[in-house]
């Protein structure tokens, strides 16, 4: 115990309350990162997904030092598919600690959390929460629903198609004919707007358009034989989870001989599911180990390593979206011992990130980050090999973020805090 002189006792009990308030300044409070995914039932695959890249960007961020010396944690909620779990989750995670939430699979979702997070932030000053969302990539979300505590790290719609489409058109793998099947919510509604206003650009004919629920349909053998029926040289679709295994698993019965454009090819299963007749099919995705050359063959041997599996479908992307968040972090010093969230919000909205295939980085205008996107089609002399098939997915053409950008939506208005 320290001992002061008699006359300095006074001075120095006084003092005491100062002194333990430094210290419990240099000691932080641990930065909580909530995970609020569908972890059980039919369409956990994704979610999980989006878990397990989580847990390796945060082990990394931790191996390097975590936040002011702690370790960051992270805590998991199953939100069971739906918005209204989503919300009773998310409320479990404010009354938690939680100040970084993070979700990815489904904009439906996505809509619910971002609404909820800018309500509890309206009323909660001094206590806000920010949504770091990996995969939810309805237009909307940057759209009228931008909000300054909500960052995406994914694509939207237009970018997607637009990289698509040219790069279909310049292996003239294209055609002429094409056939929108999307799920009927926001992203697939995106999806099915932007693949006719990028008709033009690839010179081909949208023949028939089709909405579909989602997650609900366990047979498309209907839908598939109405492709036939159309025509169509090639299926632009941004259809994921069960509703593209499910396609691809009638495609195959049918022996559809239309050429696929998608979004989400690469998720586990949807190759073994087509077998042969995925030869050909095309893909938009934020990553592709052999376009990343030695970079990106040293991110796929790392995450193999701590994971058991090589990053895919959703992955990528959300390890490289943490690595922004993580960076940001680093910038943002603690205030009375812990994360000022806007402070860090506004630390984020100037991070960037040098990926395997080029640099990423966030717009503040409207909180969409930029990223460079691969296009790839389903080969036999692909490098990589995926779901236990001789099949992988050789890269076709790469984009940088410049080249795909979709401009800012005049729908958002950005309310940053004072």
């Amino acid at each position: 115990m320290t001992r002061f002189p008699r006359s300095a006792r006074t001075s120095a009990w006084t003092l005491a309350p100062l002194a333990a308030l430094l210290a419990g300044a240099a000691q932080a409070a641990p930065v909580k990162i909530g995970v609020l995914e569908t972890l059980s039932g039919p369409q956990a695959s994704s979610g999980q997904a989006y878990r397990a890249a989580v847990r390796y960007a945060v082990d990394k961020l931790n191996a390097a030092g975590g936040w002011n010396g702690e370790p960051v944690q992270v805590l998991e909620y199953d939100n069971q598919g739906g918005p209204a779990g989503a919300s009773d989750k998310l409320k479990a995670a404010i009354a938690d600690g939680v100040q970084i939430v993070v979700q990815g699979a489904s904009s439906a979702i996505g809509g619910q959390i971002t609404e909820d997070v800018r309500k509890h932030n309206l009323r909660n000053a001094g206590r806000e929460i920010v949504y770091i969302n990996v995969g939810a990539e309805a237009q909307e979300l940057t759209g009228e629903k931008c909000n300054y505590h909500h960052f995406r790290f994914a694509g939207n719609a237009p970018l997607r198609i637009k990289a698509l489409v040219q790069a279909m058109k310049q292996a003239q793998a294209l055609g002429g004919k094409v056939y929108a099947i999307n799920q009927n919510y926001s992203w697939g509604q995106d999806m099915e707007r932007a693949i006719v206003d990028y008709a033009p650009t690839g010179g081909y004919q949208v023949v028939e358009k089709t909405l579909h629920d989602v997650n609900k349909i366990q047979d498309f053998a209907p839908y598939v034989a109405k492709i036939v029926a159309s025509g169509a040289d090639t299926v632009l679709t941004g259809n994921w989870s069960n509703d593209l295994l499910l396609l691809m698993k009638a495609s195959k019965a049918a022996g559809l001989k239309a050429r696929f454009g998608t979004v989400y090819l690469d998720q586990p299963g949807n190759l073994s599911n087509a077998g042969e007749l995925a030869v050909g099919h095309f893909v938009a995705h934020a990553f592709n180990p052999e376009a990343g050359g030695a970079e990106g063959e040293r991110f796929v041997a790392d995450y193999r390593a701590k994971t058991g599996h090589d990053p895919v479908f959703i992955e990528p992307q959300t390890v490289f979206g943490l690595e922004m968040v993580g960076e940001a972090l680093k910038r943002t010093r603690p205030e009375n011992g812990a994360l000022n969230v806007n402070a860090f919000a506004a630390a984020l909205e100037t991070a960037r990130l040098k990926t395997p295939i080029g640099e990423m980085s966030m717009r503040a205008a409207d909180h969409q980050v930029l990223l460079p996107m691969v296009v790839s089609v389903v080969a036999k002399d692909a490098k990589y090999k995926v779901d236990n098939t001789d099949l992988g997915f050789k890269p076709v053409k790469v984009f940088t973020a410049e080249e795909v950008a979709a401009p800012v939506q005049a729908s958002c208005k950005m309310q940053r805090p004072r």
